[in-house]
C-alpha cells in the first residue's frame, strides 16, 4: 500500500532522514522505534506530505508525494505528539467544528460524532471543555479529530508519550481495535507499547534504519546464545557449577547472589541454541539438591534496541 525508497531529509549540511526504504502493507500496524533525535518525527512528517524530501519518493497506492500530496493527505488521519486542540471549546463543538472544516455533509455530522464517540471512549466527556481534559483525554480527542474523515491510513506520533499506565493501556486498546480495518503507523520509544501493540516494527538510529522485522523476528535475530535461570534450594555454594561443566566445556556458569528465599541462583549462558533444560534437569536430579526454578530466558525488546542504537 505505502512504498518509501530511499527517503532522504536534510536540514541545510545535516542529515535528519539518510536513504530510508520500507512498504507498508494495508491492514499492518508499523511501529517506528528510536532514540530522540533519531529522525522519526521526520520520516511521519514526509509520510503526511508536510515536509517535502530532499530526496526518495513515497508512494500510496498509485498517488505519489509531493505531485499527488492534496489527495493523499485526504486519505490520511495525523496525530502529532501534541495534540492540536482549542483548548478554550467543548469537546463537542471542537469536533463539530473539525466535521465541517474537513468538509463532512452537515447531516452526516452527528451520526460520526456518536461512532467517534464510543470507538474514543469520549461519551462522558463531550460536554467538558478540552483545557480541562487530562492529557490521556486530550490525546483521545486528538485521536478523534486524526480519525474524522475515516482515513484508510492513520499516522500517530508517540500518542502515548506523558501518560500513565491506565492512558497508554486505554489508547493501545483503541489503536488495535482501530487496526483491524486500517493501515497505522506510529512512533514510540516506549518499547512495551511497540511489543504490545504492533504487528511489525522498524527501528531507526541516527537517521538510518536498522532493523524491519516482526518483534519475535528480530528477538531470534539478536540472540546470541542462550542463558538459562537455575535456582537450588538452600546454600549449595559453587558446586554446581562443577557439576554442571561436565555437561559442556563451553558452558559459562556463575552464581548469583542467594535470594531471601533460601535458595541459591545460577545463570548458565551457552554460544549455542541448543536447549540445556533437559541435560541441567537430570545432571541436578542425580545429586540430593532440590530444583526450585530452571527457566530459558529470551532476549529482550530493550536489549534489541540498545544493541541497535547504541552510541546514539
Amino acid at each position: 500500500m505505502i512504498q518509501v525508497n530511499n527517503l532522504t531529509k536534510y536540514y541545510d549540511s545535516f542529515c535528519a532522514v539518510d536513504g530510508i526504504s520500507l512498504e507498508i502493507r494495508q491492514g499492518e500496524i508499523l511501529g517506528l522505534l528510536g532514540p530522540n533525535g533519531a529522525g522519526k518525527t521526520t520520516t511521519l512528517r514526509m509520510l503526511t506530505g508536510f515536509f517535502k524530501p530532499t530526496s526518495g519518493t513515497i508512494k500510496i497506492d498509485d498517488l505519489e508525494i509531493p505531485k499527488d500530496t492534496l489527495e493523499i493527505k485526504k486519505r490520511m488521519g495525523y496525530l502529532p505528539e501534541s495534540a492540536p486542540l482549542y483548548h478554550n471549546m467543548l469537546v463537542f463543538d471542537y469536533l463539530t467544528y473539525v466535521a465541517k472544516v474537513r468538509g463532512l455533509a452537515k447531516e452526516d455530522i452527528p451520526g460520526r460524532l456518536q461512532e467517534l464517540s464510543g470507538l474514543c471512549g469520549l461519551a462522558d466527556i463531550m460536554h467538558k471543555s478540552i483545557d480541562a481534559l487530562s492529557k490521556g483525554l486530550k490525546q483521545r480527542v486528538g485521536l478523534a479529530h486524526a480519525m474524522m474523515t475515516d482515513p484508510e491510513i492513520l499516522i500517530l506520533d508517540e500518542p502515548t508519550s506523558g501518560l500513565d499506565p491506565n492512558q497508554i493501556a486505554e489508547i493501545r486498546a483503541i489503536i488495535r481495535r482501530i487496526g483491524k480495518k486500517k493501515t497505522i503507523i506510529f512512533s514510540t520509544h516506549i518499547l512495551s507499547e511497540a511489543e504490545a501493540t504492533c504487528d511489525r516494527i522498524v527501528i531507526i538510529n541516527q537517521g538510518k534504519m536498522v532493523a524491519d522485522d516482526t518483534t519475535e523476528n528480530l528477538k531470534h535475530r539478536a540472540e546470541k546464545g542462550t542463558t538459562f535461570s537455575l535456582a537450588l534450594y538452600g546454600e549449595t555454594g559453587k558446586a554446581p557449577i562443577k557439576l554442571l561443566n561436565t555437561l559442556d566445556a563451553d558452558l559459562d556458569i556463575r552464581q548469583v547472589a542467594a535470594r531471601e528465599t533460601g535458595t541459591s541462583l545460577y545463570e548458565v549462558k551457552t554460544g549455542s541454541s541448543r536447549d540445556f533444560r533437559k541435560d541441567i534437569y537430570l545432571k541436578i536430579k542425580e545429586t540430593d539438591w532440590v530444583m526450585a526454578e530452571l527457566t530459558r530466558e529470551s532476549q529482550s525488546l530493550e536489549n534489541i534496541f540498545q544493541e541497535l542504537t547504541k552510541g546514539a
